[in-house]
């Protein structure tokens, strides 16, 4: 799967069709004549590399051949509304950015143009994905060097939490080592972050308050999502060379890994039917969608896993899942088993699947919140070719009715993970004569 690829062709939409959702997965497709998501190496950091394990608070190294971030806004200039933003990770960079998606001028194909990014932050090299904790005004992010903590009141990180298993170097790409998903404990004291090291990887605890990694257990290969159970005592992290879900007590830290492979294993690390990204359902099983023929329904408790159809019939990576249980989901064509073009799947919460072509491939997705409405926004930095940079805006109730109503924003720098957020309120001082 390549990385270092760029695709910045204007959209051209197409009609949606609808359909019922389906009652059965199809069959494996064997003899894959492309590698699908196996092992490549990963791009190198840019100027330098760093030897050695990490310190528990790293330092990261000055970028150098990094593209540059665009000048930020101060926190006075987008003080603490109630209106949600977006922090989003910028893959190709060392910084998230803080992105307002009502602002929709300016074009996701210009070189220039963001508007719509208010700040960036520096976190540390190719970060991978964020967490928000809102209570504590808390960003988390994992990156190649550690998991930085970022004050969203004054939009700086304040820490940088090295990893047990921390890299020798550091490196840019998809096969990079280093953090991958990442996840906040209900009560923000606790983060669990994914380490790969190319050869294995590794569920890591962080005591936030302490700044340190506490201890960690052996999960699946490559896992690119990690999720937190609504009541905090369990963590799942969704390992794409693994073929599995690998569920971690939090409080023993024992752990034990459950199969979801709809299409079977063959072809290993180069098969396109792997798990990528997954969402809990409101009874707190783990949703995986698969090629855009199959949702894995895995209960983690029992270690069941079934299946009801999707429609797309197109490799799907990032799922998200709105309040009232409708999910989104981001497919990016024909590779493996899968048929039809780059696609945006909706899934209302009586299972009927609207299917949006686009000639826009999308990584992670997220649900947004503005003017009482829900809208799905997915993240063009695909670990794949294709990659663009901006985010696709998605209106989910003319989605369901068959509407594309969507709009883009450029977002540099690979946007690859994309969060909602409120911004708390900045600290400031009074002044005399001011109310």
């Amino acid at each position: 799967m390549g990385y270092h690829f760029w695709m910045t062709s204007p959209v051209r939409r197409h009609a949606p069709f609808r359909r019922a959702l389906g009652t059965g997965a199809a069959a494996l497709v064997a003899g894959l004549l492309l590698a699908g998501c196996g092992p490549a190496a990963p791009a190198a950091a840019p100027g330098a590399t760093t030897a050695g394990a990490p310190s528990p608070k790293a330092t990261p190294p000055a970028p150098s051949a990094t593209p540059a971030p665009t000048p930020s806004a101060s926190p006075e200039d987008t003080a603490a509304t109630d209106e949600q933003l977006l922090l989003v990770t910028q893959a190709d960079r060392d910084t998230i950015a803080l992105v307002d998606p009502r602002e929709r001028t300016g074009s996701a194909d210009s070189p220039t143009d963001s508007p719509a990014v208010l700040d960036e932050i520096t976190v540390g090299a190719a970060p991978w994905d964020v967490a928000v904790h809102a209570e504590t005004g808390r960003a988390f992010v994992s990156t190649a060097e550690g998991v930085a903590v970022v004050d969203l009141a004054t939009r700086e990180r304040t820490d940088l939490v090295g990893y047990e298993h921390g890299p020798a170097r550091v490196a840019y790409g998809e096969y990079r080592p280093g953090g991958l998903g990442l996840a906040v404990s209900p009560d923000g004291a606790t983060v669990y972050v994914a380490v790969s090291t190319g050869e294995e990887a590794f569920l890591e605890q962080i005591d936030v308050a302490d700044g340190d990694v506490v201890r960690s257990v052996p999960v699946g290969r490559r896992p690119f999502d990690v999720l937190v159970g609504d009541d905090g005592r369990e963590v799942y992290t969704i390992d794409h060379d693994g073929f599995t879900v690998t569920v971690v007590d939090a409080g023993t830290f024992d752990a034990h890994a459950i199969e979801v492979a709809p299409f079977g294993t063959e072809g290993g690390l180069a098969s396109f039917e792997k798990p990528h990204y997954a969402v809990l359902d409101a009874d707190g099983n783990l949703l995986l969608p698969y090629q855009g023929r199959a949702l894995a329904r895995v209960d983690p408790a029992t270690g069941e896993v079934t299946t009801t159809g999707l429609d797309a019939d197109t490799h799907q990576h990032g799922v998200a899942r709105a309040d009232d249980g409708t999910l989104v989901v981001a497919g990016n064509g024909p590779f493996g088993n899968a048929d039809s073009g780059a696609s945006i799947e909706v899934v209302s919460p009586a299972g009927d699947s609207t299917v949006l072509p686009t000639d826009r491939r999308h990584e992670t997705v997220a649900v947004w919140q503005h003017d009482g409405a829900a809208f799905g926004v997915l993240a063009g930095g695909y670990t794949q070719d294709g990659a663009w940079d901006g985010l696709t805006v998605l209106p989910l109730a003319a989605a369901l009715d068959g509407t594309d109503e969507s709009y883009e924003i450029r977002v540099p720098g690979r946007p690859q993970a994309v969060v909602p957020v409120t911004l708390p309120e900045p600290e400031t001082s009074s002044v005399e004569g001011n109310p």
